[in-house]
């Protein structure tokens, strides 16, 4: 790949000189045809990295694209001789692995609708899914007679025996014959404010305005050595961690199994990785663990939530060089960024990060409208001639960088004050004693409305709690610090790693 705009490594540049027609020179596809798996696989030499994967048993295993592609034929010649048709869902239920990422991106050669699913689901989880998207088929690693009996409206196929005995007969070529347009990905998204889990739809073209997040929320260019430890069944992890790095001709880094802050490290200095991308909440539990990396990573970047002061410093200090924000919304994509690599912009602590190209990004109230520098609103990106709210509250200051003021439904307002619950996170989470945070509103006969704060500490009693509604009165404002504050042993979060906090309303409110 040749194009300019791979070449573009100054931010006044990229802003400038960024069209969306710049994106399809990138691949080999263009409006009327296109599909994701040739542009991530099937297009790049067969001999380069294409997977490094840490898997369960803390072994470091490396796939070559010519595996991947070979892998991922076979399953698509295995689909089509089981009778899936183009269109139909096809869900995988599987560890990072070759076999996830070959049936991935197999189902998507075949013109079926991919639908990863987490690893980690019960058996109700999985029935809400199955029962909403109606897969003919279901892949697991193991356990098919007991997924079937729970499931029996879909086919369950585990990795047995039998299954890679198929698989060997099928021919190691296939070639895709999608639309661009056509239905690629169901993504259910983490379900933090639904009862049910959402499926948001994407096309094969989803890659094409992909490459805005990948190369200027993420920074990837030619030969960095590239990490995402979120999961593949969730958005950063398929989208940012999988489909954007493979679609450039750059390896996937990842790895198997629930998330640990030791294998986390472990993976970095096995693979020697430059860039890595993580929710806030894996740096956090990194620097609770001691990480100190051995080698320097020259791009840093986060996104899921704002990245509280101390671990932002932390990262500063010991990569030496600035975490970079990556934000935007399922429906919409990255809208603002940090351009991590890039010369010419400074990260602004505690910002979201600014305009990504091709976007024009506004605070504005009620009515639609945008709001004067410094005052809060809801953050809106200009979409198809209109102002799109993306459910979170921020403010502008006079450079053009957006800061979070909490989501919007994350708003606290308390005897006719409104109050940030990231604000009061973000103070709380600077005491020593206390590892993670989260604030929500909880009724209140007086006020109406005061925050309550959920700690994870070491510490107990109401000594302690007195001491942290003192810590947040001091450092943030005699009115906005938590009326009530408990102590948990964790909070909880959803598969993605976020905190849960309708889980913590719920439980409030029963």
């Amino acid at each position: 790949m040749t194009s300019s705009i791979l070449d573009v490594r100054r931010w006044p540049d990229a802003r400038e000189t960024f069209s969306w027609e710049a994106l399809w020179p990138l691949f080999d596809g263009d409006r009327a045809r296109l599909n994701l798996a040739h542009e991530c696989i099937d297009r790049h030499p067969g001999d380069g990295v294409a997977l490094r994967l840490l898997d369960a048993d803390g072994r470091a295993v490396e796939h070559s694209f010519a595996e991947l592609a070979q892998w991922s034929s076979r399953f698509a010649n295995l689909l089509e001789a089981d009778g899936v048709g183009v269109g139909e869902r096809v869900a995988i239920m599987l560890e990072p692995s070759l076999a996830f990422y070959g049936a991935l991106f197999g189902a998507l050669k075949r013109g079926a609708v991919a639908v990863p699913l987490f690893t980690l689901f019960g058996p109700d989880g999985v029935a809400l899914r199955v029962d909403d998207c109606r897969p003919r088929v279901l892949l697991v690693t193991r356990d098919a007679e007991r997924w079937q009996s729970l499931l029996p409206g879909v086919r369950v196929v585990a990795l047995d025996a039998r299954f890679s005995a198929r698989l060997a007969e099928q021919s190691p070529r296939y070639a895709p014959r999608t639309a661009a347009d056509d239905l690629a990905v169901l993504q259910y998204t983490s379900g933090t404010t639904r009862a049910l889990p959402e499926a948001v739809r994407h096309t094969h073209r989803a890659v094409v305005t992909l490459m805005v997040a990948a190369l200027y929320g993420v920074g990837l260019e030619r030969g960095d050595r590239y990490f995402c430890p979120s999961s593949p069944a969730w958005g950063h992890g398929l989208w940012h961690g999988t489909m954007a790095p493979l679609a450039l001709g750059i390896a996937v880094g990842a790895f198997a199994g629930r998330f640990d802050p030791a294998r986390f490290v472990v993976a970095l200095d096995a693979f020697a990785i430059t860039n890595v991308a993580a929710a806030p909440t894996v740096y956090r539990m990194a620097r609770a663990a001691g990480w100190t990396p051995s080698r320097r990573i020259a791009k840093c970047s986060f996104t899921g939530e704002p990245i509280d002061a101390v671990t932002r410093d932390f990262l500063a200090q010991t990569l030496g060089a600035s975490p970079c924000s990556m934000y935007g919304s399922t429906e919409v994509g990255v809208i603002l960024v940090d351009y991590p690599g890039f010369d010419g912009y400074t990260v602004r602590p505690g910002a979201l990060g600014s305009a990504a190209p091709g976007w024009t990004v506004a605070v504005i109230d009620e009515a639609g409208t945008p709001v004067a520098t410094g005052v809060v609103g809801e953050i809106a990106v200009r979409r198809r001639g209109t102002w799109f709210p993306v459910k979170d509250r921020g403010w502008m200051d006079g450079d053009g960088y957006v800061h979070h003021a909490g989501r919007s439904d994350d708003v606290i307002i308390s005897a006719g004050w409104t109050m940030s619950a990231v604000e009061i996170e973000q103070v709380l989470l600077r005491h020593p004693d206390v590892r993670d945070a989260a604030v929500i509103a909880v009724t209140d006969a007086t006020r109406g409305q005061v925050p309550k704060a959920f700690v994870v500490a070491a510490r107990t009693g109401e000594a302690f709690e007195r001491e942290i509604q003192e810590w947040v009165k001091t450092r943030l404002s005699l009115h906005e610090y938590p009326r009530a504050v408990q102590v948990l042993d964790a909070l909880p979060r959803t598969p993605a790693g976020k905190v849960d906090r309708r889980a913590l309303r719920e439980t409030e409110a029963t």
